[in-house]
Order: structure tokens, then C-alpha cells, then sequence
């Protein structure tokens, strides 16, 4: 938790935004994982954290910007309680560490929610089960028709007041991504021949935990890049394959580092490896190049997909004009998704407001395959922390459905690429504050290039 008057400024701020009405903010509850009292580690919804610290089970809060009343709404511990978890901060304690004057018992906000005579109530979309309940038993609204009740305004206020990092968040996530670089060093330490995708994860986990935070998201470690998100991990690395790490550490106060590393499993890469990695890279520093305030960042996602188109004409994958290459979405065959996304308090920041506000301002999305996939495509602004992640992916069945419908045969060399099958995948992700003048790459050095890698491993 912050200081509390960081919260007081949170609220405020909204309120300034909003100026009138009734805003419900439903915390999580535990989630059992086959019995009650064995559950999933706890996390706080994100915006419950930012608005009001309090980061503990069976919370709400409502706050009435017409007459400035703001409650914390939850229960106490028993003695039973006591027992198994040990003393913990009353209601009325966690209350005045998030800067709310008033507290009242669980059961007692859906009293006061009837007291409202007719006034709406403002929520976000719900995106768990306890919150669709909960919005049934005290708003009356049937599951199927919350999220189309959520609050426009609301959702919109939130998304901009939390898109734009303060000081005291920026330290948070360099705190998170300097865990993770450690995290990806070990990692490119431990790929050896014979070592388990297992113990790498293990590894990278235990690092995670021991900083005092935990993991940001399931941690990929494969030699199976080409699966996007691969949580799988069977596979005994082996000699001559490419080793693929995306894992972020979270920190204490639960802000997100989200990295991903590639390396070779044995001494090198090889030359094909080698030359694969280059484009990525070369995309990778082609996009770092152009972030800035003012830049809508679909421009640069689609600037780094032509950078990656040319590179790969450059090895014979690709051919024709990369422009129109990417215009049309041939290159997706290798990139099928976008080019990073917001990070913050959550991996993909504010995701469960919506991407067409978070990430679009309201503006629909493109429908073309690849592009429909990329998360964030506003201007940016200084304040915006988020992720450049391109990479190269030999999907075989993509491959083989493309292939047989034809597509794409101006621009994609399909004997060349059918040599290429079975490469995998290649990534590389950094996290980035957008400041006034540019961007700044948070956290420690960590290696990129060939001879970086190289030397790490060794």
C-alpha cells in the first residue's frame, strides 16, 4: 500500500473526472482451488489496489462524489479467523492506511445501496464470478446483462487516471522488471542440454517469490516458442535448439515486469538461428526508436512490421514489396499477434475494462488477422509504461492452412519457409516508460544482442 494520501489524490482525481454520481468498486474474494479453505494465492482486483489500497479478501467500497461519502465496506476477522491466519489490520485500520474515513460491515452495503431512491449506481465490468453475483444480489441485474450496464464513464475515467504512471509507480515496475531481468539471466544460465523446461520455471519462480513479491503471469519456458502462450513444461532441452523465456516478476505492491529472452540451448546459435534473431532485434530496436509521445502506437506496431517483413525477404521467407506485404497481412504468418501492450498494476494493464477503451480510446478494432490481435493502438502519452515484444513464429498449422488456400503467394515464399519448419520461435521483449522528451527502458541491462546473450551464458 501507498501513503495514503496517494489514494485521497487517486480518488480525487476521479471525482474531478467524473464530478457526479454513485461509483461501486467490488474487491476479489478467495477462490478455492477443490475446497474452501485451500485456495489460489490471493490478488486484489487492480483497481480496487489503485484506488484504494486495501488489499484484502471480501472487500467493497462505494463512493458518492455528490456528497464526497466514501465507505469501506467489510468484516473483521473472528477468533476462529484469528486462529488459522494469525492477527491481522481491523477494517478500521486498513480503512485509514487508504486514506476512507467510514466503515461499515459486509452485509451493510446492500442497506445502503437501497437508500439511494433510484440514484444509478456507476461499476466496471465484472470478470469474475463472485462480482456477477454480487451485482445480481445487489443491483438486480442478471449476469448476461452486467457487462452492457458496466459505466462508460467510469470505465473511461479509470482507464486514463491508471494509464499514466506516477513517480511512485514507475519505481514499482523498475523494482519488477529488475527481479525479472534476474529471473531471465538464470534462465539463459540454466539452458543446457539435459536440463528440464521444469526446473527452469522452478528456477525462475523461486526468484520471483524470494524478492517479496510474486509472479506477474504463468511463466513461459519452452523450446516450443511458436506457442505463443506455451505453460507446458515436458519438453528436456537439447542440443541445437532455441530455449524461449517470457516471464516477469510482480512486485510487493503487485505492478508488473513482463520480459522475454532467447537463446540457444548449446553453444551458439546456429547460422539460420543466428540470422532469425537479427530480425527480430533490428524490429525490435526500429520500434524502440520511434516510441514517443504523440505516436499512435498501430503506426509503429505496423513501421516494425515492415522492418520484419524486409529482414525476412532479406533470408528468402518473404518476397515483393514489404509495404504492401504488410498492408495486406501476409507478414502474420510469422507475427500473428501485436506488437506489446500497457503494463502496470496488471501484465496486460486494465485489460478487464476493455481493449477498445484501454488500448483504442473508443475507436473499433481492425478485423484482419494478426492486427485484430494488437492490444494497444492509441497515441502515446509520457506516463504510458508498456511492452515492445516482436518476434518471429513457425506455426506449422498455419503453415499448412495458408499453404493449401493459396494466400499470401505474392509475399511468402512457401517452399523456402517449408525448410524452415520446425525452427520455433523467436521473441524479445522489453518494458518502456514513454517520457516527454522520448522513451526510457526500464530496469537493469540485460542482454539482447548475440554477443550479449553469448556472454551471459557463459
Amino acid at each position: 500500500m501507498f501513503p495514503s494520501h496517494i489514494h485521497v489524490e487517486r480518488r480525487n482525481r476521479l471525482q474531478a473526472q467524473l464530478q457526479s454520481g454513485v461509483l461501486l468498486f467490488l474487491g476479489n474474494d478467495e477462490s478455492p482451488m477443490n475446497y474452501a479453505d485451500n485456495t489460489y494465492p490471493f490478488r486484489q482486483d487492480s483497481s480496487f489496489l489503485y484506488f484504494f489500497g486495501v488489499d484484502r479478501p471480501g472487500c467493497a467500497a462505494l463512493l458518492d462524489l455528490d456528497d464526497g461519502r466514501c465507505t469501506l465496506f467489510a468484516d473483521d476477522l473472528t477468533l476462529d479467523d484469528i486462529v488459522w491466519t494469525g492477527r491481522q489490520p481491523s477494517v478500521a485500520e486498513l480503512a485509514l492506511a487508504g486514506g476512507v474515513a467510514e466503515t461499515a460491515p459486509a452485509a451493510a452495503l446492500e442497506a445502503r445501496l437501497g437508500q439511494l431512491q433510484g440514484r444509478p449506481v456507476q461499476f466496471l465490468p465484472p470478470y469474475r464470478v463472485e462480482h456477477q453475483q454480487k451485482l445480481t444480489r445487489l443491483l438486480g441485474l442478471a449476469p448476461e446483462a452486467q457487462a452492457a450496464r458496466a459505466s462508460v464513464p467510469l470505465i473511461r475515467a479509470v482507464a486514463e487516471l491508471r494509464a499514466i504512471k506516477a513517480p511512485e509507480e514507475v519505481a514499482e515496475l523498475e523494482r519488477a522488471v529488475d527481479v525479472s531481468v534476474d529471473m531471465h539471466l538464470a534462465a539463459m544460465a540454466m539452458a543446457r542440454p539435459g536440463v528440464r523446461e521444469a526446473e527452469i520455471a522452478a528456477r525462475v519462480t523461486a526468484i520471483a517469490l524470494a524478492s517479496g513479491g510474486a509472479l506477474a503471469y504463468p511463466v513461459i519456458a519452452t523450446v516450443h516458442g511458436e506457442t505463443l502462450h506455451n505453460h507446458h513444461y515436458e519438453n528436456v532441452l537439447q542440443d541445437g535448439q532455441v530455449f524461449l523465456l517470457d516471464a516477469g516478476a510482480e512486485s510487493a505492491r503487485h505492478y508488473a515486469g513482463d520480459l522475454t529472452s532467447t537463446c540457444p540451448v548449446g553453444a551458439g546459435f546456429s547460422p539460420r538461428q543466428r540470422d532469425l534473431y537479427q530480425v527480430v532485434l533490428a524490429t525490435h530496436l526500429a520500434a524502440l526508436d520511434q516510441l514517443k509521445p504523440g505516436v499512435p502506437f498501430r503506426a509503429i506496431h505496423l513501421a516494425a512490421c515492415r522492418t520484419l517483413a524486409e529482414g525476412l525477404k532479406d533470408l528468402g521467407l518473404m518476397k515483393g514489396d514489404p509495404a504492401e506485404a504488410v498492408a495486406q497481412g501476409a507478414h502474420a504468418m510469422f507475427l500473428p499477434c501485436g506488437l506489446g501492450h500497457m503494463l502496470g498494476l496488471d501484465v496486460h494493464d486494465m485489460e478487464n475494462l476493455g481493449e477498445v477503451w484501454v488500448g483504442y480510446e473508443g475507436s473499433p478494432k481492425s478485423t484482419q488477422f494478426g492486427l485484430k490481435s494488437l492490444r494497444l493502438a492509441r497515441p502515446l502519452q509520457a506516463g504510458f509504461v508498456l511492452t515492445v515484444e516482436p518476434g518471429i513464429y513457425f506455426i506449422p498449422e498455419l503453415f499448412q492452412r495458408w499453404r493449401a488456400e493459396g494466400r499470401f503467394r505474392d509475399f511468402i515464399d512457401y517452399a523456402v519457409l517449408e525448410g524452415y519448419q520446425g525452427e520455433n520461435g523467436f521473441r524479445l521483449e522489453e518494458n518502456v516508460l514513454i517520457t516527454p522528451g522520448g522513451h526510457r527502458i526500464l530496469g537493469k541491462a540485460r542482454p539482447r544482442t548475440v554477443p550479449e546473450i553469448l556472454a551471459a551464458r557463459a
